[in-house]
């Protein structure tokens, strides 16, 4: 993205809704309720045949620094420092306030490009906030509705203005495309079936933070990139928006997305709430590996059980971060201790990597970046058909199949058809009669034997085709 806009303005005048209209889908929550946007989000936006990176902030207010209004401020003076232009939101349907005046000013003093958006124009009686607008000194405002997509074309001109068209429509490099190997890798697994393609160390990785309120995780994450990049403090909830941060990790880009506070639904009565929840849930489903965030003062509640059992039916990878481990007296003792009650009360999840951390001192990071490595590895992991079926024998020869009705039950072949998480397909006969405590010793044997502790496994058996029915059928 050639340039970075951040949109500003005071709670309640359509800041979100002109964001999601900007980068096309709806990620920032949009509620009729002031405030509802806390931390800064970024997007790529498209304004017609104009690109750049866009930047979502709270409402701007006068409040003492230590408020969590005022650290809300402090992150929106943040996104207009990184910026290069400003878009000022004004309500043009409820005319000006004090606060915008306010903060007119303030965009003034930073003396970079602004540009005035009269938001809401489409509503009767509009007119006149319109035209108080100029009183900004700010140049002349720019109509729009965000929410009907009305003015889109006013407000790219104005852009385009402001920043300058050769900052606004820079040359385009040649594209320089990498070879593409997958048609070749896919050749070679079908000719080999001892084939098994290699773990990519440099590809991206979408990590997603989830846990109970005030389990730490923006706090984790403001670790990670030392800096305050996300908000917060001593208040329950104060994440309300799934927001994504990129940083490098040892050479690797990892895009971690902080999520709002999971209680349980009973609890969950307000519509920003649920709308809060539904977002993390979004994140969770686009994540590849999930970190769930326990409090170490008092872990395991019934609620972090669901959430872990939540991210391993949407088939994550999944790590435990046991935080604020700095408060703990009897660092040996507990950690045994919670393991052994892993191991207990998440038995789906057999070997399941724990990692104790501590957001505020820094404690463990490194080791619970190796293991979301280690686990995504896992997560990706291909094993050779050769493999499984020579596996699959000494399997069925130590334990075979049981008996129904006078008639053993046979499985023949096995092969992987998928990974992200490992699924795998055995044919067998009558895998209806299959009972659930053989599916449970081939899904641990897997586990155990090909090392894949704490992901998913997916086996589905498949009845083998009955070589005599089509000649019985050619015979009728």
């Amino acid at each position: 993205m050639s340039f970075t806009v951040a949109i500003v303005g005071r709670p309640n005048v359509g800041k979100s809704t002109l964001f999601n209209r900007l980068v096309g889908k709806k990620l920032a929550l949009v509620d009729d309720t002031p405030g509802v946007t806390r931390d800064r989000r970024p997007g790529d936006a498209k304004l017609i045949d104009l690109k750049f990176r866009i930047i979502d902030t709270a409402g701007l207010e006068e409040a003492a620094p230590e408020t969590l209004q005022g650290r809300m401020r402090a992150q929106t003076e943040a996104a207009i420092e990184e910026a290069d232009l400003s878009l000022f939101v004004v309500d043009a349907k409820t005319g000006l306030t004090p606060v915008d005046t306010a903060l007119a000013d303030m965009l003034r003093r930073k003396g970079k490009p602004v540009v005035l958006v009269a938001n809401k124009s489409e509503a009767k009686g509009s007119d006149g906030g319109f035209y108080d607008a100029y009183t900004l000194g700010l140049g002349e405002p720019t109509p729009i509705s965000a929410e009907h997509g009305q003015g889109m074309l006013d407000l790219r001109d104005a852009i385009v203005a402001a920043i300058g068209e050769e900052r606004a429509y820079p040359e385009d490099d040649e594209a320089v495309t990498d070879i593409d190997v997958r048609a070749e890798l896919a050749e070679a697994a079908e000719e080999d079936e001892d084939f098994e393609p290699e773990y990519d160390e440099t590809k991206p990785l979408r990590v997603a933070i989830v846990g109970r309120p005030n389990a730490g995780k923006s706090t984790l994450i403001n670790r990670f990139l030392g800096e305050d990049r996300l908000l917060t403090g001593p208040e329950a909830g104060i994440t309300r928006d799934s927001i994504s941060v990129e940083w490098d990790w040892k050479g690797r880009t990892i895009k971690m997305f902080d999520t709002a506070g999971m209680r349980r639904k009973a609890r969950v009565q307000e519509k920003l709430e649920k709308l809060s929840v539904a977002d993390g849930l979004r994140a969770i489903r686009f994540a590849e590996t999930v970190v769930i965030m326990f409090d170490a003062t008092i872990p395991f509640e019934k609620q972090d059980l669901q959430i872990v059992d939540f991210v391993l039916r949407e088939g994550r990878a999944a790590v435990l971060a046991f935080n604020k481990w700095d408060l703990i007296d009897d660092p040996q003792a507990v950690l045994a201790d919670l393991r052994e009650k892993t191991d207990r009360l998440l038995p789906q999840a057999r070997g399941i990597r724990a990692v104790p951390v501590s957001g505020q001192t820094g404690r463990g990071l490194d080791k619970l970046m190796q293991a979301v490595i280690e686990t995504d590895r896992t997560w990706n992991r291909r094993i050779s058909t050769a493999k499984l079926n020579r596996w699959l024998d000494a399997q069925q020869t130590q334990h075979p199949p049981p008996a129904v009705s006078g008639r053993r039950l046979k499985l023949k072949y096995m092969t992987q058809v998928k990974a992200r998480p490992p699924g795998f397909m055995v044919s067998c006969t009558r895998p209806d009669a299959l009972p659930e405590s053989y599916i449970r010793y081939l899904t641990n044997g897997l586990r155990n034997d090909f090392n894949l502790p704490g992901v998913p496994i997916r086996i589905h058996f498949k009845a083998t085709d009955n070589p005599f029915a089509s000649k019985a059928k050619k015979k009728r």
